[in-house]
């Protein structure tokens, strides 16, 4: 065989073998190529998507936090103001309990002072009785002197 009968014989086989390959293999694999490519953009637009959703997510999130941080400052302060408002309504309550009892007590201690006034009153005209019975020297009958007894008990 010559050389030159091969060279050429290889020359044909490796251009059909081109031709095949163009027209039957090339074909799917550059098909195959940009399914992936479009899936891999596909992917990457998804991606970024994502991304930017996720910052708007967070975002969302927050404001929702800080919408929540306010809410619960304004409970609070409402608290705050309700529990004022209730010591200073325990405060009056406590100052009128407290008002009543010293009007009842004084009420109270003015009946004893006057029951204590009107026992010594008695106690004294008694007395009384007796000193003018020893200084007349005979016995003074208190039913035969009511006025007088009234006058100085009145005095006294």
């Amino acid at each position: 065989m010559n050389i030159n009968l091969t060279l050429l014989l290889e020359m044909i086989v490796f251009a059909i073998f081109v031709w095949f390959t163009m027209k039957f293999v090339w074909g799917p694999i550059v098909g195959v190529l940009d399914e992936r490519k479009a899936s891999i953009a596909d992917g990457l637009a998804a991606s970024e998507k994502g991304l930017k959703d996720q910052e708007m997510a967070e975002e969302i999130a927050k404001q929702k936090i800080k919408e929540a941080k306010q809410e619960a400052a304004e409970i609070i302060a409402q608290a705050k103001s309700r529990d004022t408002q209730m010591v200073e309504e325990a405060k009056g309550k406590a100052v009128e309990e407290a008002d009543r009892i010293i009007a009842g007590a004084q009420a109270e201690i003015d009946q004893e002072v006057n029951r204590a006034k009107d026992s010594l009153r008695t106690q004294v005209s008694e007395l009384a009785v007796a000193g003018a019975s020893k200084i007349l020297g005979k016995e003074v009958d208190a039913s035969t002197h009511k006025a007088a007894l009234k006058d100085l008990i009145a005095q006294i």
